[in-house]
């Protein structure tokens, strides 16, 4: 079979080298790919958002399966469009994916079916913002999340009323985040561990992936502000079977029962952000697709066919699918350009990559470079995930950290404390 995989980081990287992996699968078209991706598949210069020139590509190439990467594509509906031409796509469609794309319908929706979540109020100008940050309603921190996409980066954490007051300056009248920033969040601050917690679904049976830790904060002990990711780790040291089947059962499965009753049939990647409180877990936000970094681990440790899953997502028929995974500890770091995640330079010539891919037990997927006359330069805030997968977590994280100061280019950082747990992180 044919497969399209759509997006250009380091989560699709990881997906086309899975799925690379497939018997089922004879080529693999990436629109628009990376350097990563151009050993395993043949990259496609079509944007991700641009859905009739990818329709047209799908038609034309007698695509058997596209397989959505990144979030923006599924709020604007190319699933919807897809199937209206008869063509096999994962991902939700456009009112399913509301869910990511829409913080404030999430949680009015956690709200409405009693799913357990933090405290929240919605407001739609500065002065309705600022009054209830000071009406006592909420203690600090508070959180602040801009309505929409806004590329992992709309979530602040604010200390005291004079960094909420210009947050809401920033995302209500500035515009920083666009049109995200028309309705705010402000939100109960939950105190606990963090988990990701994601699963594939047919719209009706759910099948877990293995869990994954991520490290979102840009600084080494959780500081500074969110990104889109800066490492991860699977599985999750805070999880066992108990709260795992807890998640399901409070979370998981009444998120996907009452989306299709409401008329929202939920088929794809539905990705729960957890803390996990004294009160129990809670959920933090919806993604409606793999994470990034979260899926770099979890393909390492995937054994069985992700194929197989894909398609029983796309099909329906999931109750007959079956997940292997491997008992290993898996991880990745990602490398960063200086400034990220706001304004970073282009265009820096990376050394040691070559030799570094070489290494056994490593393994690099790429994320924001281009390749140019030979060499490869940095393309965006996070550059490149370094990963590999060995017997216990210490040893997975020794070989990577082992391997990262082999890699450089100008301004690059990584942090130094993933994997780390978050009582030794303070």
């Amino acid at each position: 079979m044919k497969v399209l995989l759509i997006g250009s980081g380091g989560r699709e990287h990881a997906l086309a080298w899975k799925i690379s992996q497939s018997l089922h699968v004879k080529k693999i078209f990436c629109s628009p790919g990376n350097p990563g991706t151009m050993a395993i598949a043949d990259n496609v210069d079509i944007s991700p958002e641009d859905i009739p020139a990818l329709l047209e590509f799908a038609s034309k190439e007698g695509i058997d399966l596209t397989v959505v990467g990144p979030e923006v594509p599924l709020t604007l509906g190319i699933v919807d469009e897809f199937e209206r031409m008869k063509l096999k796509v994962f991902g939700p469609k456009k009112n399913a994916a509301e869910l990511e794309g829409s913080k404030i319908f999430a949680k009015q929706f956690m709200k409405r079916h009693k799913i357990p979540t933090g405290d929240f109020e919605v407001v739609e100008s500065p002065d309705q913002a600022n009054k209830m940050l000071s009406s006592g309603r909420f203690s600090f921190p508070v959180v602040i999340k801009a309505d929409g996409l806004a590329a992992g980066k709309g979530v602040i954490i604010c200390k005291n009323m004079p960094l909420a007051e210009k947050t809401i300056n920033e995302i209500m009248t500035e515009r920083k985040f666009g049109e995200a920033g028309n309705r705010v969040l402000i939100e109960e601050f939950l105190r606990g561990k963090e988990v990701s917690f994601i699963v594939i679904t047919d719209g009706a049976v759910a099948v877990p992936l293995v869990t994954t830790m991520d490290h979102k904060a840009v600084y080494d002990g959780d500081k500074g502000p969110n990104t889109g990711g800066m490492g991860a780790i699977s599985p999750s040291p805070y999880t066992d079977r108990r709260l795992f089947d807890e998640v399901m059962q409070t979370i998981v499965t009444p998120t996907i029962t009452r989306l299709l009753e409401e008329g929202r049939k939920f088929k794809g990647v539905l990705y729960v952000g957890l803390m996990l409180t004294d009160q129990g877990p809670k959920v933090l936000e919806y993604n409606c697709r793999f994470g990034d970094p979260e899926t770099q681990p979890q393909m390492l440790r995937l054994e069985s066919d992700l194929v197989d899953l894909l398609m029983g997502s796309v099909e329906e028929n999931l109750s007959r699918v079956k997940a292997k995974w491997s008992h290993k500890t898996s991880g990745c770091v990602v490398i960063a350009s200086d400034g990220y995640p706001g304004p970073y330079q282009k265009g820096l010539v990376i050394k040691g990559l070559k030799n570094v891919m070489d290494i056994p037990g490593i393994t690099i997927f790429h994320a924001g470079t281009k390749f140019q006359e030979g060499e490869t330069y940095t393309n965006g805030g996070r550059v490149l995930n370094v990963c590999a997968s060995e017997n216990t977590l210490t040893e997975t994280m020794t070989k990577i950290y082992e391997t990262l100061p082999l890699i450089s280019f100008e301004g690059m950082f990584y942090r130094s404390d993933i994997g780390v747990k978050k009582e030794e992180n303070k």
